[in-house]
Order: structure tokens, then sequence, then C-alpha cells
């Protein structure tokens, strides 16, 4: 219980982000404006998990007085791909085709994820402490 509370702690908006995630992957969605748009949903999460690393490397950098990139390896790259391939599976599996996992929602992640830790590099190379 102690790992969770310190995560939260450190980690506030990425954990935010993470549950926000989740929710906006099992919901249903209704059809919407946007519904129309090509590839809109792989955009998507080419946002939504890109924008995740940042946050992680931004909130990595405020709580931390230098980079050590093998503490930030887990959390901003491999956790945020895992989870992307963990939806897709619960999607497939578990929403009774309200949602569908899809292997092209899975490589938006990942290149969603890539773009992130190129941005979340830039940071740290900008803005770290020591």
């Amino acid at each position: 219980m102690s790992h969770l509370h310190h995560l939260l702690i450190k980690y506030p908006f990425s954990c935010l982000m993470i549950v926000v995630i989740w929710i906006l992957c099992l919901i249903p969605m209704p059809e919407n404006p946007l519904s129309h748009v090509r590839l809109v949903d792989k955009w998507t999460h080419l946002i939504m998990y890109g924008g995740l690393c940042v946050v992680i490397w931004a909130e990595h950098l405020k709580t931390h007085h230098h980079v050590d990139r093998k503490k930030i390896w887990l959390p901003a790259l491999l956790a945020p791909i895992l989870m992307g391939g963990l939806v897709e599976i619960v999607q497939a599996t578990c929403t009774n085709g309200a949602r569908s996992g899809e292997w092209i929602d899975f490589l938006a992640d990942v290149i969603g994820v890539a773009l992130g830790q190129a941005i979340g590099i830039l940071l740290a190379r900008c803005f770290s402490k020591g």
C-alpha cells in the first residue's frame, strides 16, 4: 500500500490520466461529430498514450534532482505499452462487443509512447537539474 501511496503523491496527474484512459477505453462511445473523421480513433490513442508519457516525464523531472534513466524506463516506456496491450485485450474479451480490441489501436498506442518518450527526453535535456 505504501508503494501506491508513493505513486499517488509523486505522480498524481499520471495516475489520473491512467484512470481516465481506462475509462475512455472501456465505455461505449456514442456517435459524435468526430466519428466521421478518418482514423480519429487512432489519433486519439496516439495522443492519449503520448500525453501520458510526457506527463510521466514531467512529474519525474519535478520530483527528482536528476534523471535516472533506469528508473524512468519502466514507468514512462514499458508500463504504457503494456497498458495499451492490456486495454486492447480487455476491450476484445470483456466488453460484450461494446468495444473491440484492435492491433492497429495498439500500434497507435506504441507510436504515441515513442513520441512521448522523445518529447520526455527533450524535456529532460532542457530542464534536468543535474
